[in-house]
């Protein structure tokens, strides 16, 4: 049995029929583990001590609305967990650097973090995608107004967006008429204050935005491409797009070994490769998702391929 930390948001916000932190805790109590949870702003350090955390020891019920039992609340040392499991979504903000400082000292002090924290302020899901331009649609980043507008002279339609948004919150498409461009990178980008991304529009979005798990550095067999629907130009579920699972192609494996191979040594166990058509449009490392709509649509125990590669990563009893 190993006692397994969860930072994420708060319990009560899950919607754990698709939560894929919940699929990942089911699993782990389903093995015998021992499940802990605490927000970011639970994590403390004083000098002459270690990094602590106010954590609620919890029970899954299997009820689908009282869904865990808190069975104590205590303060406890992060190194004396067997794994702390940094799951807070986005924004990548300044308190999101500041957690992942908090649990880089707990790692010094012996804890064990998945993923690692300096990894995961290494690789800002967005910027993450320059170390392989190879599979990449031309992008640009900047804060500047004319380079925005110079890229969408050459390109045509494009796609805007911040740097640290999620489930496709403040993505933009600007067509040959660059209609609104002006206005929309001075909303993005504050006026020049802001670094925003601006990628060439890939027109396989029709057939799916693709999430593609890496786990240890392995792609799962399946990807669930969400599909935008109607007039909707994201395919993200949390913008009403279409999640449909689908085998893992040979290009997307191609791509998804290629990503695997670098980042998981840097101690990124779980990576969320989104692809479009056969470009590489984010690097999710933060708390990938799509775990439950994929198990469910194939039958492939995608959480069970995640906690058997936590586990080998684990010390020995």
């Amino acid at each position: 049995m190993k006692n397994i930390l969860f930072v994420a948001d708060p319990l009560d916000h899950f919607k754990i029929y698709k939560d894929t932190t919940f699929s990942m805790m089911r699993e782990a109590q389903r093995r015998g583990h021992r499940i802990a949870a605490c927000l970011p702003e639970d994590l403390q350090w004083v000098s002459g001590g270690v990094v602590t955390a106010n954590v609620q020891q919890i029970t899954l019920t299997g009820d689908s609305k009282a869904w865990y039992r808190e069975d104590i609340r205590e303060s406890k040392a992060l190194k004396d967990f067997d794994a702390v499991l940094m799951r807070k979504d986005p924004p990548f903000d300044a308190e999101y650097i500041y957690a992942t400082h908090l649990l880089e000292q707990a790692e010094r002090e012996g804890a064990h973090v998945v993923n690692r924290p300096r990894s995961l302020r290494d690789h800002p899901e967005k910027l993450a995608i320059m170390e392989f331009p190879q599979f990449t649609t031309p992008t640009l980043v900047t804060r500047s107004a004319q380079a925005v507008r110079d890229f969408h002279a050459e390109h045509g339609d494009i796609i805007l967006k911040p740097l640290d948004g999620m489930g496709g919150m403040g993505i933009f498409r600007v067509r040959q008429d660059g209609l609104n461009l002006g206005s929309i990178v001075e909303t993005l980008n504050k006026n020049g204050a802001e670094t925003i991304m601006v990628q060439r529009f890939v027109p396989d979005i029709v057939q799916g935005d693709k999430r593609i798990l890496i786990i240890a550095g392995e792609p799962a067999p399946f990807v669930l491409a969400r599909i935008p629907q109607g007039s909707e130009v994201r395919g993200n579920l949390a913008a009403g797009g279409k999640g449909v699972a689908q085998p893992l192609t040979p290009r997307n494996r191609e791509i998804a070994e290629t990503v695997g191979r670098a980042l998981a040594p840097r101690g990124l166990l779980l990576i969320g490769l989104d692809v479009i058509g056969d470009c590489v449009t984010e690097i999710n490392v933060t708390s990938p998702t799509c775990f439950q709509e994929i198990t469910e649509q194939t039958g492939f125990d995608v959480p069970a391929m995640f906690i058997d590669a936590l586990e080998k990563t684990l010390r020995p009893a």
